[in-house]
């Protein structure tokens, strides 16, 4: 691990005159990303801003009638244990749940969660020179190489890694926003638009700004919020990163949906609405059949170049699997 300056940050306001002050600064919190890519020598901050003290302000888990709100700082087992969460946001819940491991879910922070980086091996082993997140303009390794966990949505050909984590997922499919505070301010966008589609700029992963801080989440109350819940498919049932998973909400009339919501993960670049999907079923009887056919819309632009040819069937298998699971739900 190379030299750095560490910092810890008794506000808000000193973590972000922190940050300015050094080129190259992290914001840490968990630290459960950010110190194994450190170590791995993928990532090198010139300086860590602890923010651990901003969880007074910025740890909250509150519903009520106008939605979810959760702080940036709050850890994920607190949040997945929450009786509301639990009972009114199960996909929220459930995404938490399976993902990493009971100690890493006790040390992590939502804020940090939702920013962890691709599994990519070839971005994470730094032997390999051809990564275009790492080296931009060196080539993709993973294009011809070991990649049958990478992306098959929203891929190009710069970089076909994919967006690992769980939380994102479920925020995204559930219209979520996120708060973000920086030296210009606050504002507000969707969970949707955090992340960027690598294009040919595959290093530039997000749409947040210079030194710009994520305090918190809020997900919007609706009726399908309910009715929802997170399948993950993975090759083991333990501490293992999504190969497809489904974040589905339902509000159903009777047989008909009403509205649905639909997050794709372990397939996508970054976390992935499947907005053809909702629209294939908006209006519909929900059945095996239209479930197939909204599969196949969210799936109609996926590319699975080598040991990838696998992913679009099994992506659309889970989506299928999870909207007639949602379906029979008890709520």
């Amino acid at each position: 691990m190379r030299p750095f300056h560490y910092e810890h940050a008794a506000d808000r306001g000193e973590a972000l005159k922190v940050a300015g002050a050094h080129q190259g600064a992290a914001y840490l919190a968990g630290g459960t990303t950010m110190i194994d890519l450190m170590k791995l020598d993928v990532l090198r901050p010139t300086a860590l801003v602890d923010i651990n003290a901003l969880a007074k302000d910025h740890s909250e888990i509150r519903a009520d009638a106008s939605g979810l709100k959760l702080g940036a700082l709050a850890r994920m087992s607190d949040v997945a244990a929450d009786p509301s969460v639990r009972r009114d946001y199960p996909m929220v819940a459930q995404a938490l749940d399976l993902a990493a491991s009971p100690q890493i879910r006790n040390m992590a922070s939502l804020g940090g969660n939702v920013l962890q980086r691709t599994r990519c091996p070839y971005f994470r082993d730094t032997g390999w020179s051809a990564c275009n997140k790492r080296h931009p303009g060196s080539g993709c390794a993973a294009l011809t190489g070991v990649n049958r966990k990478l992306a098959i949505l929203g891929a190009s050909e710069h970089c076909i890694a994919n967006y690992p984590g769980d939380f994102a997922v479920a925020l995204a499919a559930l219209g979520a926003t996120v708060d973000l505070e920086g030296p210009k301010g606050r504002r507000v966008i969707a969970v949707e638009d955090l992340h960027r589609l690598p294009g040919e700029t595959p290093q530039v992963e997000t749409t947040l700004l210079a030194d710009e801080l994520i305090t918190g989440f809020t997900v919007p109350a609706g009726a399908w919020a309910r009715r929802s819940l997170y399948l993950k498919i993975r090759d083991r049932q333990s501490y293992e990163f999504a190969i497809a998973s489904a974040a589905v909400a339902l509000d159903l009339d009777g047989g008909l949906v009403r509205e649905v919501r639909i997050g794709l993960g372990g397939v996508a670049a970054k976390p992935w609405r499947a907005h053809e999907a909702e629209a294939a079923l908006r209006g519909q009887p929900l059945t095996e059949a239209s479930a197939e056919a909204a599969a196949h819309a969210a799936f109609a632009q996926a590319k699975a170049p080598g040991e990838l040819a696998f992913k679009p069937e099994l992506g659309r298998r889970t989506l299928v699997r999870a909207l007639l699971q949602a379906q029979a739900m008890e709520v």
